[in-house]
């Protein structure tokens, strides 16, 4: 098979398709309070029904998060979901935080570990049953332990090209068959390589199983360890079947059949309890040894990464594409022994990697009668990959350079992830060195809050959206990213939504009247809504031949039809006429008519509508710099526009400040430019109108507006029949207050953004992201 396989790959050049696939991960963390105890809190009721959530669900325990990915055909795709998952958990634990390591922290007696429970189903019942079975017959402390599964399968066209090119008799199922069971034959004989470069879990407290701890080296005062070992979860102790159980990988039908006789002699409760390193999976997990039988195999699952609390996450893409590549070297190596049913050695040399991985000189068994040091034949393993690699001739650099970081490892075992966790667990406790790390991814996530990782090229709005969904389990596509157009998915229910804000609940003619300035103006007026009065211009020269009428006035130039501040120009004092044509020339570079209005003095608010429902307010402050004596307005700008949450094009929570001819003429109204020096503490103003995408600040006002100025906001939304709505709302004087005549509506907005609410520049998340899936019924 290895030789023809990539002969034909070769011959059709495939060898970037060999990069693709279907990739899927699921991670256990267990939840800790802030000193490392387990938590015994349930599962949080934000995350929603556990049972039937796909991305955040529970494993054996309450305590015990699973973040499960959906199938990505790429590795970067399938990380970014993973750490996107992550980052969305870690920020929603109250005073809670994640484990970042395979062995449990410190846990209660046994009885006291919670059992995950589930809604009051059939499907409840029986998951709740399976747990309560394993706590019978494992006990509840190892089943604490988590770990990292990694889901993989070829591309079926990818697999059907090889197919038609293969000289074979067999159907296509048993050809696809025979790719899987020769990558498991090959993974199940190596693991130790993956358990001797990936183990991660040394040590374990001295509250896990008391039988596992009398037989061990105290490490510090609160654990324990076997003195040369690098992965207790996958040793003797760790989480794996009680007693050797041999199931053959030669064929499909042997490997269902012994998992039958296993299950019948009561060694099984079922398919799923079979604990094995490399796992065959179908599509039907809920009758997988019939469909295994019937459809074939679907993809493997391999259950041997340890959680590396060096990596805030607990794995990195390095590692996955490690694996990835081990996995297609299992295609390309002449395979050995073929045919051995037993797979003693094997098991053999997995124990001595997990329990004596790191003792200088341990020798593995070669075959039966051959040993060699497990360095030696490290090395050896891994020359052959950088061959392979070399003859796959596709990122030759990239996987070299991971197989070299690999090959270190064995030349400096000190320096392996094993022998790293140790050195910090003498220097500061098992406890404090793990709980160090927590923290300290928790402010990670929490740098990374407003980015979606996969997706930080659409605008920031529908990241959150994303964001949200994921956190309540519904479903997603992308339809078209440069328009930020996306499918949302909950079972049979469907939304369409564009830019986060466009949704089914506002009609086409809601949209296009808050879209058009001249009409929103007149129908808000009609039913008494204040809107500052102005004129409406078709052409430059009817608009210029007016220069006198306004030139005693403060005034708005803006295009009718535009958003997000494009074209808009504010004049007061005594502006020349050059200002005013100019002011007139940009608005008409956005529109093919124009707006000229009477400029309200008073402060400019968001209003945002859901509903009928104001969930957010924000007072949003000109695009400003402050002076310190020594540095020009150009140099101040370009300080300020360094902080990591400003950025471009609406993918941050706020907007860099320009310098622009807008910025130019509003200075120079102050008799200022960008060559001037503020004074110390001086606020210099670049802009007169306040919007966000114009490098304005935003502050969060919801709590402190008074509620007639809401009940205002709600009238305006429903006056053109918005569901969901921004409104721009002057208020001259005193917020605190409704009085009749201090307001002014100077726009509606169809398309409002919803980040400037979630990560205002000062001021409370409004979570606006939840509250419009709400509203759409997911």
């Amino acid at each position: 098979m290895e030789n023809q396989f990539f002969d034909i790959v070769q011959k059709l050049k495939l060898e970037h398709e060999l990069l693709r696939g279907n990739f899927g991960l699921e991670k256990e963390n267990v939840r800790v309070n802030e000193f490392g105890e387990l938590a015994l809190t349930p599962h949080p009721a934000v995350f929603g029904n556990k049972l039937t959530h796909p991305f955040i669900t529970t494993d054996f325990s309450e305590s015990q998060i699973e973040m499960i990915t959906p199938m990505f055909h790429t590795l970067e795709e399938c990380f970014n979901f993973l750490e996107n998952i992550h980052h969305i958990i870690t920020l929603e634990l109250k005073e809670e935080y994640l484990w970042p390591q395979s062995n449990p922290p410190m846990l209660p007696e046994e009885e006291q570990i919670p059992i995950a429970k589930y809604e009051n189903s059939i499907k409840g019942k029986e998951a709740e049953q399976y747990r309560e079975k394993l706590a019978a017959g494992y006990g509840k402390k190892k089943q604490m332990i988590s770990g990292i599964h990694y889901n993989f399968s070829l591309q079926e066209e990818f697999l059907n090209k090889i197919y038609k090119e293969a000289d074979t008799n067999k159907t296509y199922k048993q050809f696809k068959n025979d790719i899987y069971l020769q990558i498991s034959r090959h993974i199940l004989q190596y693991r130790w390589l993956l358990i001797y470069l990936f183990g991660a879990s040394p040590g374990v407290h001295t509250s896990y199983n008391k039988e596992c701890i009398e037989i061990m080296e105290k490490l510090d005062q609160e654990s324990s360890y076997f003195q040369y070992a690098s992965s207790f979860r996958n040793g003797v102790c760790g989480y794996r079947n009680e007693g050797e159980l041999i199931v053959s990988y030669r064929t499909v039908d042997e490997y269902v059949s012994d998992i039958k006789k296993l299950i019948k002699n009561g060694k099984l409760q079922s398919a799923k309890e079979y604990y094995s390193p490399v796992r065959l999976k179908s599509n039907n997990n809920s009758d997988l040894l019939t469909s295994l039988e019937s459809e074939g195999i679907e993809y493997l699952e391999l259950r041997i990464l340890d959680l590396n609390p060096f990596l805030n996450i607990g794995v990195d893409l390095e590692t996955l594409y490690f694996v990835h590549l081990f996995i297609l070297f299992g295609l390309y190596k002449k395979e050995v022994n073929k045919n051995e049913h037993s797979q003693m050695t094997s098991l053999i040399n997995h124990e001595l990697a997990a329990s004596l991985g790191r003792k200088q000189n341990l020798m593995l068994f070669k075959t039966v009668q051959e040993v060699v040091s497990i360095h030696k034949w490290g090395i050896e393993i891994l020359d052959e990959m950088l061959t392979f690699v070399s003859k796959l001739g596709i990122r030759k650099d990239y996987f070299q350079q991971i197989i070299y970081d690999a090959k270190h490892k064995f030349n400096h075992p000190e320096k392996g992830t094993s022998s790293l966790i140790l050195e910090g667990i003498r220097e500061k406790s098992f406890i404090q060195f793990h709980m160090e790390k927590a923290k300290q991814y928790l402010n990670k996530s929490k740098t990374k809050s407003y980015n979606l990782l996969g997706y930080e090229d659409m605008e920031l709005s529908t990241q959150i959206l994303l964001k949200d969904a994921i956190k309540k389990g519904i479903h997603f596509e992308i339809l078209d990213r440069n328009d930020n157009f996306i499918l949302l998915k909950n079972g049979s229910k469907k939304e369409y939504i564009k830019q986060a804000t466009k949704t089914s609940l506002d009609s086409y003619s809601t949209i296009q009247v808050m879209g058009n300035k001249l009409v929103t103006k007149k129908v808000l007026n009609e039913q008494g809504i204040h809107v500052p009065m102005g004129q409406h211009y078709l052409t430059k020269d009817e608009a210029l031949s007016n220069y006198l009428y306004f030139k005693k006035m403060e005034i708005v130039t803006k295009p009718k039809s535009t958003n997000f501040g494009l074209g808009i120009s504010i004049l007061r004092g005594d502006y020349s006429q050059a200002s005013f044509e100019r002011s007139v020339e940009l608005a008409f570079q956005y529109d093919d008519s124009i707006l000229i209005e009477q400029f309200i003095n008073g402060k400019e608010y968001r209003f945002f509508v859901i509903q009928d429902e104001v969930v957010g307010i924000l007072h949003r402050v000109p695009a400003n710099v402050t002076g310190n004596g020594q540095s020009n307005i150009q140099k101040l700008v370009e300080e300020k526009n360094k902080n990591p949450l400003r950025g471009k094009g609406y993918r941050t929570p706020l907007e860099k400040i320009k310098l622009s001819e807008n910025e130019e003429m509003f200075l120079r109204g102050q008799g200022l430019n960008f060559q001037s020096i503020p004074k110390m503490g001086e606020i210099v103003y670049l802009r007169e109108n306040s919007n966000i995408s114009t490098g304005g600040d935003s502050i969060d006002f919801t709590d402190v507006i008074h509620s007639s100025y809401k009940n205002v906001a709600v009238s305006a939304a429903q006056t053109v029949g918005a569901s969901i709505c921004g409104v721009d709302m002057i208020i001259k004087d005193d917020y605190s207050q409704y009085v009749e005549e201090n307001y002014s509506i100077i726009e509606l907005n169809f398309n409002p953004a919803i980040h400037i609410h979630c990560y205002p520049f000062k001021g409370e998340n409004r979570k606006l992201g939840e509250k419009i899936l709400e509203a759409l019924r997911f």
